[in-house]
């Protein structure tokens, strides 16, 4: 048996080293792919057109707007690249690509670019492309020639980029003209009144690092001051920063507060900044901010926008692609719980659409259909894996690596997808795909002793260039400041805390393995607000807590030729009108809202009033379908799930919840259908056009609790029950001399004759029961004798 373990053991190692080198090969591969086709049809432009072949020119393609503010003739896509030419052992590429940096690029353009991304892939590229030199000179068989000519670049474009910190607060420009700066008139920028936080914020990694190599500490000293500012300018209540603030008087523009877009990095370089310089100031802003997060944004799987100011309302129903980042800084706060749940759900949503759209709902529809390569999710993807060494996060690797090669590969390199619902292509290959996409893909797979330097001795920058954590003025011996948080002033070590095991992350990624609807069905509830704070919930393959019981209801269709026989199960609302208070529920004539979704005003007001509105599940919460199908007019709302082939029959009822949003104005009854259930009633309603429903819960339905010989007889009375005004003879004289009505009638009359002799041997039980034992006798034995419907005649014995 030990023999066996043994070869068991030694195949698995060896199954692993071979799958291990298949995975690097394949990114080699490609990415030689990409780099070779910069270099072959663009270099020395910024970047390449993969579709065109040829290199993007600034001045000389029609202009994309902000978008080519990255670029600054200064051959973008070779800087942003260089330090990744290391980490994947290409050091003869590293030294030649340094040469042409060095005789080529010039930094005195007269172009107007970006702050934040020339710090972020400019200079972050020739920050790290130096320390990669002079580690290879310092080993001294390579780079002999280097004479620090790649920092003495990064210096002369960090003073290129400083006029944009002259603002009253401190803040930075939003942009600067490489040659005549901000306020010089031929600048042409400096009317920008704003920037976002992120921009502002992602500064401290790139000029500290700056400073601290060329001796200069301007640098670190304005980018501490736009922090400061940032600090300063926090919601005190909630700790929570906005999007957009004014660079001159620090007041918030837009208030939105979140993980993605216009934030993401500010977030991140506070936490990298106290890694890579030792001040436990940044780590103690962060952590202020990551209980803020963790209280009113992260609510797992989702990461929600909210309003700084009031962060229990949600300001909107997508995320966008840029928080795919957070998992991976999760993970160096030592947090994997929800780093596992978020990076799951992102997992989920790139297996629905091949890859993460720009921004997608809360429903993991496509909001924003385009993918630019961007490389947040595999960056996550990677700290996952070095974090628990579960075989899972290879496999999610492997997935990146086939859809890039099947979908966004071409002749040319690599296109950004314009939308992931048709896999058009857009010409584009922007230059962070190659600095950061392959770094993470590669280091992936990568064993320590496969890669020439030692990784643990850098900190990844948000555009994945390597700082050495040596810049460090002090060594911290990084205490434990509590003993029930073991990250509040400690980077985690995940040899101690998680020691490789792959059960750990699979008990939590477990509960979101269908959450998008692929596989079986598995399906999130909006967001509601519980005492203040947004809660999700989150319907899985397990027994629902007595916390989460649902009540059915059904949509039972009772107009001819239905007449009740059509009982479709549905799900109730947590707000709106209450059914189960309703003795007879609410019935009504169905018509579709147009729009469909009802995310927008009605167009079809005259139609819809007085009716009950079907809509359709998807682009916006059900709280706003409801106020727009009710101000329309509409007595009541069915949704309809927009996920093809969910049912009631293998998907868990969920009940439908509000925006976070007081919901006390809706009144409307409301209820859910799913996608099969839906088709039945658009079906019946396309081929009858008028067709009437009872919404009420399921236990209510007519016919229900009865066997099924009598149901067939019995459903002819909802003629009757459903369509009556004052009384049974108003509707019977409205189908007088039909078919139905008769039948309707010997029905009633049948069913009131059936309901008067339980009455009166109910009465006589009642009185067997009062009588003395001999009165009891006569009377009982005198009953018997009767035929049931004897005492309905005459009464002839007074």
């Amino acid at each position: 048996m030990r023999n066996f373990r043994c070869l068991m053991n030694f195949c698995f190692g060896c199954f692993f080293f071979f799958f291990f080198l298949f995975c690097r090969d394949q990114i080699i591969e490609m990415f030689d792919h990409a780099y070779g086709s910069y270099m072959k049809y663009a270099y020395p432009a910024d970047e390449l057109m993969p579709l065109s072949c040829r290199g993007r020119i600034r001045g000389q393609e029609p202009n994309r707007g902000d978008i080519d503010d990255s670029l600054g003739k200064f051959s973008l896509t070779l800087i942003d690249t260089l330090d990744t030419l290391v980490v994947l052992n290409k050091l003869d590429e590293f030294e030649d690509g340094v040469r042409r940096a060095v005789r080529d690029v010039r930094l005195d353009n007269d172009v107007v670019v970006s702050v934040f991304e020339t710090n972020i892939r400019v200079l972050g590229g020739l920050l790290g492309a130096h320390v990669m030199a002079d580690l290879l000179r310092q080993r001294g068989d390579r780079m002999q020639w280097y004479r620090d000519e790649l920092l003495h670049m990064a210096k002369d474009l960090g003073h290129r980029l400083l006029p944009a910190f002259n603002t009253t607060s401190g803040l930075p420009y939003p942009k600067v003209n490489l040659r005549y700066g901000v306020l010089n008139p031929l600048s042409r920028t400096g009317t920008e009144s704003d920037t976002c936080t992120a921009c502002a914020g992602t500064m401290i990694l790139e000029f500290a690092a700056l400073s601290r190599l060329s001796g200069d500490s301007i640098f670190e000293e304005h980018a501490r001051k736009a922090l400061d500012v940032l600090w300063e300018r926090r919601q005190r209540g909630s700790d929570l920063v906005g999007t957009v603030i004014n660079i001159h008087n620090g007041e918030w523009i837009r208030r939105d507060s979140g993980v993605g877009a216009g934030i993401d990095s500010y977030y991140e370089y506070l936490m990298k900044a106290y890694i890579l310089l030792g001040d436990n100031v940044f780590l103690e802003r962060f952590n202020i901010h990551y209980s803020a997060i963790m209280k009113y944004i992260s609510q797992p799987p989702l990461l929600l926008n909210v309003h700084m100011h009031n962060p229990t309302v949600s300001v909107r129903s997508w995320m966008d692609s840029l928080l795919a980042f957070f998992p991976g800084l999760q993970v160096l706060r030592g947090d994997l719980k929800p780093a596992i749940e978020t990076h799951e759900m992102l997992y989920q949503v790139t297996k629905q659409h091949k890859f993460l759209p720009e921004a997608f709902t809360t429903e993991f529809r496509v909001h924003w259909g385009q993918h630019l390569l961007r490389p947040e999710f595999a960056e996550s993807t990677y700290y996952l894996y070095k974090a628990t060494g579960d075989p899972y996060y290879l496999r999610v690797g492997q997935s990146i690596v086939d859809k890039l090669n099947a979908y966004a590969r071409v002749p040319c390199g690599f296109a950004a997808v314009q939308d992931v619902r048709t896999g058009t292509h857009e010409d584009r290959m922007d230059s962070f795909f190659l600095a950061e996409m392959f770094k993470y893909l590669y280091l992936l797979f990568s064993e320590k002793s496969q890669v020439p330097i030692d990784i643990d001795d850098y900190i990844f920058t948000t555009e994945a260039h390597l700082l050495p954590v040596s810049l460090s003025t002090t060594q911290l011996p990084f205490p434990v400041a509590q003993q029930e948080d073991l990250f509040t002033h400690s980077c985690p070590s995940t040899e101690t805390l998680f020691p490789n095991n792959p059960s750990f992350a699979k008990t939590i990624r477990d509960s979101y393995k269908y959450l998008t609807g692929v596989g079986r069905a598995f399906h999130p509830l909006p967001i509601r607000c519980e005492h203040g704070v947004y809660r999700v919930k989150l319907v899985a393959e397990v027994s629902q807590t007595p916390e989460e019981e649902v009540v059915p209801h059904v949509v039972q269709l009772i107009s001819p030729p239905f007449l009740g026989r059509t009982v479709l199960t549905a799900g109730p609302a947590k707000f709106g009108m209450d059914l189960s208070k309703q003795e007879h529920g609410v019935k009504g004539s169905i018509v579709k809202a147009l729009p469909y979704t009802a995310c927008g005003p009605i167009d079809n007001t005259v139609e819809l009033k007085g009716h009950i509105a079907l809509a359709l599940r998807g682009d916006c919460m059900f709280a706003v379908k409801a106020r727009q199908l009710q101000e329309a007019g509409a007595i009541g709302a069915i949704f309809i799930d927009h996920r093809e082939g969910s049912n009631s029959e293998e998907t868990p009822l969920f009940q439908m919840v509000g925006d976070g949003d007081s919901t006390e104005d809706i009144t409307l009854p409301l209820v859910f259908l799913f996608s099969r259930e839906g088709a039945v009633l658009t079906a019946a309603l396309e081929e009858h056009h008028n067709v009437d429903v009872l919404l009420l819960p399921k236990e209510r339905q007519l016919g229900h609790g009865e066997d099924n010989g009598k149901i067939d007889e019995r459903l002819t009375l909802v003629m009757l029950w459903c369509f009556q005004t004052t009384k049974p003879d108003d509707t019977l004289s409205m189908s007088q001399g039909s078919k139905d009505s008769r039948k309707l009638n010997q029905v009633l009359l049948k069913e009131e004759e059936e309901e008067e002799l339980r009455r009166e041997e109910k009465s006589q039980q009642q009185s067997c029961r009062k009588a003395t034992e001999n009165e009891r006798t006569k009377l009982c034995s005198a009953d018997s004798s009767q035929t049931p419907n004897s005492n309905r005649g005459p009464d002839t014995n007074p």
